[in-house]
């Protein structure tokens, strides 16, 4: 009856999509249709539906990105402007032209229809044009943002398809329309860069290497996940020539390396690193041990240190090695108990964050990075535990204790972003436990941030406790002991220590600020 009722509708879809195409929307939609029945998610995915009506799960999540401030807050308003354009397109347009047929209520099996079954033209569909739009706009503000609004816009665009409510074509169709839309307004609005603090260290004096020589130069080959940047030991080789190369293999231990290279009859001069931030931390530890600068090759994922210290790019950190520009800067030392020191260079904590890497280490080779990450976040959030911990002899009830090397700008729970290179402090962030539905306020902290968090600290009947207690001083320790568990000590992305705690004995980590602990070339 629909098919007759709106002759010029389906005449449309008939005439304009290829006979291909019909027949993969027919087979799809009789094979989810024909899919096993899971009341649970049949429910859930079409909540989610209605949940994106007029784009509102959308508007909501902008107001969160927008809260976040600096990139996810730019992140939020392209989203919003390019859904707005997105939305348009798709509905009072693409429909107008291409229209269609929607699938056939009677082929939709009951428990997944929609409350109120849509009646407009089925192509393209609005719903998945409205998702892909706000989170590629988003994305390309904020990658981080993007890559975790992923899976929730997959869903919206496939809970069309599973409620019976579009063809295949339709959801690709609205997918690909709303992406192109965000790409096309940053071509045309293009994203503002990334502020960078600038170094405030005082000038390190270090030697200049113009071709490397004299310089002896770590490669990680595994660290980083983009696909364009160069091979590490090609561009060192063009770029510095006179440096030696040593490329890491499973095993080796960057400080026996170091020492070994000091014993040749021409000992280095400066010691380098192409890597991500665990690999630099524990470059600069040994760097720190023999007494000599580091240089830092971006080549990780986030780069935090290099970043910061005015090294971002590959060409910054070798004309600085060539001009000889160095920074003396403050770093920090984590000590366990019958341990030795260790270099921290950006933030060492305890509770959820380790747990977290560990899960996302086990997985990044196979899925890389950003998804084992996603994955290794929904994990940690799920099965979290509290931990008995003394904060400086203060007794608290944690998700987690963050410390950070200087005073941060990063809005996130554990920092990463410093301030300056030289404040001589530590920046620590204690996530509390305590308060009504204290989980639901830790994960929320987690996930989203401080300023998220003092969002919802501060609505009606919450306590007047802050969920992330923030504070510097020059040295803190943290005591744990919480029988039966398995504490998880992290510092720069690696796990340091992980061991259970037994009865009668807990653990404990001492990290002080050193000012000036290392020098490293940056700009």
């Amino acid at each position: 009856m629909r098919l007759l009722s709106r002759p010029r509708v389906a005449l449309r879809r008939v005439s304009i999509l290829p006979r291909w195409v019909r027949r993969v929307d027919a087979r799809v939609a009789k094979a989810v249709n024909g899919h096993r029945h899971l009341p649970g998610l049949d429910r859930r995915l079409a909540r989610l539906s209605h949940l994106a009506d007029r784009s509102r799960l959308w508007v909501a999540i902008a107001v969160v990105l927008h809260l976040l401030g600096g990139a996810p807050r730019r992140g939020a308003v392209r989203g919003l402007a390019s859904l707005l354009v997105g939305s348009v397109l798709a509905n009072l347009v693409g429909k107008r032209i291409f229209g269609g047929d929607r699938p056939l209520l009677k082929d939709v099996p009951v428990p997944r229809r929609l409350k109120t079954f849509p009646t407009s033209a089925s192509f393209p569909s609005g719903h998945s044009a409205s998702a892909a739009a706000f989170v590629t706009g988003v994305a390309l503000e904020s990658p981080r943002a993007g890559a975790a609004l992923a899976p929730l816009g997959a869903a919206v665009a496939y809970s069309r398809l599973h409620t019976g409510a579009h063809w295949l074509s339709d959801v690709v169709g609205g997918v690909g329309l709303g992406a192109a839309i965000a790409i096309a307004g940053r071509m045309l609005v293009p994203a503002r860069p990334r502020p960078e603090p600038p170094p405030t260290a005082p000038r390190a004096l270090v030697p200049a290497l113009p071709d490397g020589s004299g310089a002896f130069i770590l490669v990680n080959p595994s660290s980083g996940i983009d696909p364009f940047r160069p091979d590490p030991v090609e561009f060192i080789s063009e770029a510095l020539p006179g440096a030696e190369l040593h490329v890491l293999e499973p095993g080796d231990h960057i400080a026996a390396l170091v020492r070994e290279a000091l014993a040749s009859p021409t000992p280095p001069r400066a010691i380098g690193i192409w890597g991500g931030d665990g690999s630099v931390a524990s470059a600069a530890d040994a760097a720190r041990q023999v007494r000599l600068p580091l240089l830092v090759l971006p080549g990780g994922t986030f780069n935090h240190f290099a970043r910061t210290v005015g090294a971002a790019t590959l060409d910054q950190a070798t004309e600085a090695l060539r001009a000889g520009a160095g920074r003396r800067v403050d770093v920090a030392e984590l000590v366990l108990e019958d341990s030795e020191a260790v270099t921290v260079l950006n933030a060492s904590s305890v509770g959820l964050y380790p747990d977290f890497v560990e899960i996302r280490e086990s997985m990044e080779k196979k899925l890389g990075k950003p998804l084992a990450a996603l994955v290794a976040a929904v994990r940690v959030l799920a099965r979290a535990e509290t931990i008995a911990v003394r904060v400086d002899g203060r007794p608290a009830l944690v998700w987690s204790v963050a410390v950070a090397a200087g005073e941060n700008r990063s809005p996130a729970m554990v920092p990463l972003q410093r301030r300056r290179l030289d404040d001589s402090v530590l920046d620590v962030r204690v996530l509390h436990a305590h308060g009504r539905m204290p989980r639901l306020r830790g994960l929320i902290a987690l996930a989203f941030g401080v300023r998220a968090s003092a969002v919802v600290d501060r609505m009606p009947g919450r306590t007047r406790r802050t969920t992330i207690e923030s504070f510097t001083a020059s040295s803190v320790r943290i005591e744990a002991r919480n029988e039966g568990q398995t504490l998880s000590i992290a510092h720069d992305g690696e796990i340091t220590l992980s061991a259970p705690l037994g009865p009668g004995h807990g653990a404990a980590a001492t990290i002080t600020a050193v000012p000036g602990g290392l020098d490293v070339y940056g700009g």
